[in-house]
């Protein structure tokens, strides 16, 4: 199933595939790199590797990816700007342009994050 993760100790670092990439591409969780191959999704850390699949590998279809395997991440960015538009338009009304501009960007940050790692908690209960 996607997203389950399979730990391999780094003494079997034998398996590693050499057509594998050296990516920027996905959240690190902590590892001192990540690497790609295909749909796999490497990261390695001081003693093993996570590896697991993607249903979409990001370097193909990047939006494919974000709404199939990473949604946390496009609802996070969808309800920042959505919270940033609607908080601009109402603290243009009635602030400073500096207090407008820190307003508008802290709620946008609090929503996006929220959202983010609320979807993300409820991504995980589903899995």
């Amino acid at each position: 199933m996607p997203g389950d993760e399979i730990e391999v100790p780094k003494e079997l670092r034998e398996f590693m595939l050499e057509e594998a990439e050296e990516t920027i591409l996905g959240q690190k969780n902590g590892a001192q790199k990540q690497y790609r191959y295909g749909n796999l999704h490497i990261r390695e850390y001081d003693d093993k590797f996570l590896v697991h699949t993607d249903k979409i590998d990001p370097r193909v279809n990047p939006l494919g990816h974000l709404v199939h395997d990473a949604p946390e991440v496009l609802i996070g960015l969808a309800c920042g700007i959505f919270t940033g538009i609607i908080s601009a338009k109402n603290f243009s009304k009635n602030n400073s342009k500096k207090i407008s501009l820190a307003n508008v960007l802290s709620s946008s940050i609090m929503s996006g994050y929220l959202a983010y790692t609320t979807t993300k908690k409820i991504k995980k209960y589903l899995e």
